[in-house]
Parts: structure tokens; C-alpha cells; sequence
């Protein structure tokens, strides 16, 4: 082997070594990533079907409920009854669609026989009859009992491309329980269920609000994920296997070539 060659040949080791050792390191980081992909696969098809029992299930009653989410503090999607009174006066507009209109979903204060407030989604009402004084229908009074499913309460804003919640004009974006609340006019010290109720597709007088808008529709695309990360790893090693077979291959030629070169020599 000429002394140039040696040179090029040992230049070329730390640079090769190198890049193997950011491969390897991607390569892990892609396994991980599938790893991952496939333990949210099993948590999602896990909770799947806890909704799918949970909502096939017969109502229960708010105070079996209300001790489930003292337990756990999940009762998402439990079917549910409670017993009350509506205080129409503080209901609280969220903005959504339904059905391709926009409009609103109405969360009412329901008072409950034992004094406390819980919050119900009515249901939708299309933009122009936000104004409660446009459906007098639906502000019927005297008791009343509400049949849904029990909502767990958001733990904070779900995502930065929402607008704020805007309580001086009675419009929300994301369902903020306490700021709810707080704005709908509850009598002074008034205990508040740390849940929501969406009512069920029972119709309402005049026929607004419109029950029965909960949307359970839960992507479920991890194996997806974990096929690609893991295929990506896969990739990598190809690549990685004959990055480290071609210095051999290299180092056979030049072998080679120094025999021949001597024996012409």
C-alpha cells in the first residue's frame, strides 16, 4: 500500500466510525419510538373498549357516579341520571358544529335535590338562536331529569391553537368547568360536581337544544406509527450493515492492487 493511501485510509477510520455511531444511535431511538407506538396501541385499544362498555351499559344513578369519580376520578362516558332543576339563566354557550352548522353546545347549571349544581350539555343550538330569548321553549321550568353520559372534566386548556375562553360574551372553545361556573351567577358557597353531563338525543321542549352531540371518535393509528418507526430502523440498519462491509471490501481491493503493483514491479 502507497503511503498516500495509508493516509486516505486512516483519515477515513474516525470519520466512518463516527457515522456508524450516530446510525447506531438513530437506530435505537427508532426502535424506541415503535416501542412506544406499540405501548399506546395497547393503552388506546384498552380504553376503546372501556367506552364501548362503559356507553353499552344501563344509566346509573348520579350518586353511584358521584362516588365512582371520588374512587378514580374517571367516570368518563358512564351513562347517567340525575334529578333537578334547571337555572336557565346561567347557561353557558361553548362554540361547536353539528352536523356541519355552527352554533352552540348549552351547558345549564342543573340544580341538583341535594343542593349542589352540576353542569349538563343540553345540546347544540344553531349561531343566530344563541340568545336564549330566541327559543323560550327551551327554558322550561320545574323539575326535571336528565338522562347522558358523565363527562370527565378537562384538566387544562387541550391545545394552544384554541382561542381563550371569552366569559364576558358567554363564549367558550374549551369546556373550562370552573370559568363556566364561575360566570354563571351560582348562589354564594353553592357546591359544584367536579363533572359534566351530556345529555342524551331525549328531545327538548321545542325541539332545541338538540341532545345527544357527544362525539366519540378516537384515532387510533399507533400500529401505523409503529410499523413506520420500526421500518425506518430497519432501513437504517441495512444501510449500517453495508457501510461496515464496504472498509472490508475497501481494504481487499487495495490488498489486491499492492500485489499486483508489486508483481509488476
Amino acid at each position: 500500500m502507497s503511503t498516500t493511501s495509508a493516509s486516505i485510509a486512516g483519515r477515513s477510520r474516525p470519520k466512518t466510525a463516527l457515522l456508524l455511531g450516530l446510525g447506531l444511535m438513530l437506530f435505537f431511538i427508532l426502535l424506541a419510538l415503535g416501542t412506544w407506538q406499540v405501548q399506546r396501541l395497547y393503552w388506546k385499544e384498552g380504553l376503546l373498549q372501556t367506552i364501548d362498555r362503559r356507553t353499552h351499559s344501563a344509566p346509573v344513578p348520579f350518586a353511584e357516579v358521584e362516588k365512582r369519580f371520588a374512587a378514580s376520578g374517571d367516570v368518563d362516558y358512564t351513562p347517567v341520571t340525575a334529578s333537578g332543576t334547571f337555572l336557565h339563566q346561567g347557561e353557558r354557550h361553548f362554540f361547536a358544529t353539528w352536523e356541519g352548522q355552527s352554533g352552540f353546545d348549552i351547558f345549564t347549571p342543573l340544580h341538583l335535590e341535594d343542593g349542589c349544581f352540576v353542569l349538563i350539555n343540553r345540546g347544540f343550538v344553531p349561531y343566530d338562536l344563541k340568545d336564549a330569548a330566541k327559543r323560550p321553549q327551551s327554558q322550561g321550568a320545574g323539575q326535571v331529569t336528565v338522562t347522558g353520559l358523565a363527562r370527565n372534566p378537562l384538566p387544562a386548556k387541550p391545545s394552544m391553537m384554541l382561542p381563550d375562553n371569552d366569559p364576558q360574551k358567554n363564549i367558550f372553545y374549551w369546556k373550562d368547568r370552573d370559568a363556566m361556573a364561575a360566570s354563571a351567577g351560582l348562589p354564594a358557597g353553592a357546591g359544584l360536581m367536579p363533572f359534566f353531563i351530556d345529555a342524551d338525543a331525549t328531545p327538548n321542549p321545542g325541539g332545541l337544544p338538540v341532545g345527544g352531540v357527544t362525539i366519540i371518535d378516537l384515532p387510533n393509528s399507533h400500529l401505523q406509527y409503529a410499523v413506520t418507526w420500526y421500518g425506518l430502523a430497519a432501513a437504517l440498519a441495512g444501510v449500517l450493515i453495508f457501510r461496515l462491509r464496504r472498509p472490508a471490501k475497501d481494504a481487499s481491493a487495495r490488498k489486491s492492487e499492492s500485489i499486483f503493483g508489486k508483481h509488476d514491479a
